[in-house]
């Protein structure tokens, strides 16, 4: 009986190391693991399957597998999203793209991730937004690896799980909001600029069509004095 409380005493203390190993290699992930730096990108342009083998090294995953495929970035390129390739060669503006990208859209999506990053990127260079991008990201990773107790027991995980999901989705919220809010500002602006183009527009054929109106009441005049007999007018002078 001795030897089977200690089997399960070895097993739960064996259960324990297991989640405390695993809470730490998250928290530790979550605290150091970064994309790297611009100046850190490489020098050389990158062929496509060489892009998305780096791009697997440079984003952050919590499990095996890529995040980008062939087909996404071409997808990106044709959406606007990214700029061409130089031929067949991608370069560091491509790779800090693709990072800003793959990181957005796993909570908005690419139309939104789109119209986000040409909004926040307006008046900056890349090396300018991606460096200010990566400072934010490293503060929010910072802030949830320091939310993670690596001495947390089994039963204290589905609480902190369902914290972390329920604040995600009030930030996400948010997010979607103030996008629909600049969107709806963009397209109010366009429709601005459309009614002066049609004002404009409106005017200029109101003008060409009172010109040749004011030609033909000349034209009548004219018409009525060529018709009008020789004495006429001194006759009707000399009566008064």
């Amino acid at each position: 009986m001795e030897m089977i409380d200690q089997n399960e005493t070895d097993v739960k203390k064996q259960g324990t190391d297991d989640l405390r190993e695993k809470l730490e290699q998250l928290k530790q992930k979550l605290a150091s693991e970064r994309p790297v730096k611009w100046k850190e990108f490489p020098d050389i342009g990158l062929y496509k399957d060489q892009v998305v083998s780096y791009m697997y090294r440079q984003l952050i995953n919590s499990e095996e597998g890529g995040q980008l495929t062939s087909a996404m970035v071409n997808n990106y390129i044709k959406d606007g999203l990214l700029p061409r390739a130089d031929g067949k060669k991608y370069s560091r503006e491509h790779l800090a793209g693709l990072t800003e990208i793959c990181l957005l859209k796993q909570v908005l999506s690419v139309k939104d991730t789109g119209f986000l990053l040409k909004h926040v990127q307006k008046g900056r260079d890349h090396e300018t937004f991606y460096t200010n991008f990566i400072e934010v990201l490293d503060r929010a990773l910072a802030d949830t690896a320091g939310k993670l107790d690596a001495e947390w027991n089994m039963e204290a995980l589905p609480d902190m799980a369902l914290k972390l999901a329920i604040s995600s989705y009030c930030d996400k919220l948010a997010c979607e909001r103030l996008i629909r809010i600049m969107q709806h500002a963009e397209e109010q602006e366009i429709q601005k600029k459309h009614d002066k183009k049609h004002e404009r527009r409106q005017e200029s054929k109101d003008g060409n069509k009172a010109e040749p109106e004011a030609d033909k009441i000349t034209d009548k005049k004219d018409d009525k004095k060529a018709d009008q007999k020789p004495g006429q007018k001194s006759a009707k002078k000399g009566s008064v």
